[in-house]
């Protein structure tokens, strides 16, 4: 059976990426490490729920084309239908990046965003990307960098 069968190209081209880049190929590893029960999901996407580590903290998290989440995926759909459209731009910024060094490079857009706001997502460039909202997150202001190393200092967040 031709797994990517009834996709579009463009999620053909993300599916067969992200499995050549290990992206989706660590995807699954992770999720089942995490002892998530993993299902097909829509556009080449896998949704795999019941994730057992605080780590990391996040709603949902992806890694190629596996979502992940502490939480079912159905009752997430239900209460936050734009959460897999935010999760799959992720995906995307996978496929764009040549798989796992996206990784670093969020790692590197985190930082950047706490430097900014002392928030890990507002200014972070990928979930900006992806859409800040649709995923969970506010804006937050940006902050000078006097005030980054303040709170750096002392220890205040804000």
């Amino acid at each position: 059976m031709n797994p990517t069968a009834g996709m579009t190209a463009a999620a053909r081209l993300k599916w067969c990426a992200n499995w050549a880049n290990g992206s989706t190929a660590l995807g699954f590893a992770i999720a089942r490490v995490g002892g998530a029960h993993v299902a097909d999901g829509p556009r080449g996407l896998y949704l795999a729920g019941g994730y057992r580590f605080g780590f990391p903290i996040a709603g949902a998290f992806t890694v190629g084309n596996v979502l992940i989440s502490r939480s079912d995926w159905d009752r997430l759909q239900q209460e936050d239908p734009d959460l897999i459209t935010h999760e799959e731009q992720h995906s995307w910024q996978y496929v764009v990046c040549g798989g796992l060094p996206f990784l670093p490079l969020y790692g590197a857009a985190l930082a950047w965003s706490w430097v900014r706001t002392g928030d890990f997502a507002s200014r972070n460039v990928f979930e900006r990307n992806a859409g800040l909202a649709m995923g969970g997150y506010r804006e937050r202001s940006v902050r000078s960098l006097g005030t980054a190393l303040r709170s750096l200092r002392t220890g205040n967040t804000a």
